[in-house]
């Protein structure tokens, strides 16, 4: 969830100075229709194993448990997504905002999401679809309600009063900056013994309180998830999560919420050790680099930027906080955002995780929901925004998982905003951002020769492309014209003959 005193990225090392670019006002909107149109959903396999060395993850933020597990069968499978990242499924405080599913007040599976039943049987389902589960899990803190209450499944609580899981013993009191607030970044005691936005603070160096929490995380396990993020990990010293992790019933994939700020005394790297962790600083450059400044800087991107080592950085154009906070592109970008997805799903530094929002003009509104407040099945494009099913998103998560071990070859820029590289062997992107068609040029791809989909425009299904096909000669060469604000992306796994 969000962090106070996060800071804007700063420029990395190996990033030039800003310079002026050309931009229209509206990114080609002509294109804007064919880069966002759903694709077409393929049959899902009758069953399937769990992903192997597929990765990419998408975030259904705040789904319930059946449009989850209709949309791994529908969609995620079929699209070849790794994994499905679902939103924290424990008993929380009532009320509407998107929030307060990360005020948990006890550990029952049980949420405005659905039943523990259903949560079940969505695990199920993914599994059934090749799809892997990981949960949301929020286990630095309890509840921020001062007054207390009565939870979503109708456990009463306190604001350090849980019966039967916590009491006043198991939560931090700093006392500083008048209360028990954090205030200041740059103190480490204070980040990690203080509250995040007055949300009760776990003892996590306590063993009952570590014990209780691989309690949840090994419940879940049980129910067959694959892995875990681990919101606020910040908040925890990395010691205490590994005890934590160390407790747990089976291995589980870890990603860590960890917050890079510049000059602060935690950070991202402490937390390798557990396992991977998002690298927040990626979202926002990427963004600086499609509004503000040039698409030729992107040549070395990753860790030559001071980023975390590749492979233990989850990356992503945004999620939930960073959407709401500014600074990255979103679903409300369009073409824009699609683009920059594309980029990421065909760059090789990190593991990508794709956003599927639900559309909000307030930054603390909640998703579509009834009366009650139970969330309401997703209907995509109507409340939901559902940037997965995207044609350029979905497809070009097929080209990442062709693509997968293949380094960057023939990287071609031409000083702006017009890039081409190829995935050695296994694909090769064009992407041009200019304001303006690029016309008459050829691409030196390393491909073998054939016809390819060109899966930004068409969908691939059953050996044939409902869109433009690329022809690749004999040297590996192709021709193309690439419209303003468009890409064109080819790959061995959507090659026709």
């Amino acid at each position: 969830m969000h962090r106070p005193g996060c800071r804007p990225s700063r420029r990395q090392p190996g990033v030039p100075a800003p310079a002026p670019r050309r931009r229209a006002a509206v990114a080609a909107l002509a294109l804007v229709a064919g880069l966002l149109a759903p694709t077409a959903l393929a049959a899902p396999p009758a069953a399937a194993a769990t992903p192997g060395g597929k990765k990419v993850i998408v975030q259904l933020f705040e789904w319930n448990w059946p449009s989850v597990a209709n949309e791994c069968t529908t969609v995620l499978g079929p699209k070849g997504y790794g994994y499905v990242q679902v939103s924290p499924p424990q008993e929380h405080v009532t009320g509407s905002p998107w929030w307060v599913a990360y005020q948990p007040v006890s550990y029952r599976v049980e949420s405005r999401k659905g039943t523990r039943a259903q949560f079940q049987s969505m695990v199920n389902t993914c599994h059934a679809a090749g799809v892997k589960v990981i949960v949301d899990a929020v286990i630095n803190h309890m509840s921020g309600q001062d007054n207390g209450g009565t939870g979503w499944a109708g456990s009463s609580y306190g604001h350090y009063n849980y019966p039967g899981v916590y009491s006043s013993a198991d939560f931090h009191y700093c006392g500083r900056n008048g209360g028990n607030d954090i205030a200041n970044y740059g103190d480490r005691y204070e980040v990690q013994n203080c509250e995040l936005v007055n949300l009760a603070d776990l003892k996590t160096e306590s063993d009952y309180v570590r014990s209780r929490i691989a309690g949840y995380l090994n419940d879940l396990l049980s129910l067959g998830v694959d892995g875990f993020r681990l919101d606020a990990s910040k908040h925890m010293p990395a010691a205490d999560i590994a005890a934590i992790k160390g407790k747990l019933s089976r291995s589980a994939y870890l990603v860590q919420e960890v917050i890079y700020g510049a000059g602060e005394p935690i950070q991202p790297t402490e937390y390798t050790g557990n396992g991977d962790v998002h690298e927040f600083r990626y979202g926002k450059d990427l963004a600086r680099m499609f509004t503000s400044e040039r698409l030729a800087y992107l040549r070395n991107f990753g860790e030559s930027w001071g980023y975390l080592p590749g492979g233990q950085a989850v990356v992503f154009t945004d999620n939930h906080d960073t959407q709401r906070d500014g600074g990255v592109l979103t679903y409300r970008d369009r073409g824009e955002y699609a683009l920059a997805n594309a980029f990421m799903l065909a760059w090789p530094y990190g593991t990508p995780a794709v956003m599927s929002s639900f559309t909000f003009s307030d930054k603390d509104q909640g998703p579509p929901s009834d009366a009650g407040n139970k969330t309401r099945a997703t209907t995509c494009y109507s409340g939901w925004e559902c940037e997965h099913r995207w044609r350029v998103i979905a497809n070009m998560v097929g080209f990442a998982n062709a693509t997968q071990g293949a380094a960057v070859a023939n990287w071609y820029d031409n000083g702006w905003q017009h890039i081409a590289f190829s995935r050695a062997g296994k694909g090769y992107l064009t992407l041009n951002d200019e304001d303006f068609a690029i016309t008459g040029r050829s691409y030196y791809t390393g491909l073998p020769a054939g016809r390819y989909c060109d899966v930004i425009h068409g969908d691939f299904s059953n050996g044939s492309c409902s869109g433009p096909v690329v022809t690749v000669d004999a040297g590996g060469w192709f021709a193309a014209t690439v419209n303003a604000h468009d890409a064109v992306a080819i790959h061995i796994g959507a090659k026709l003959s």
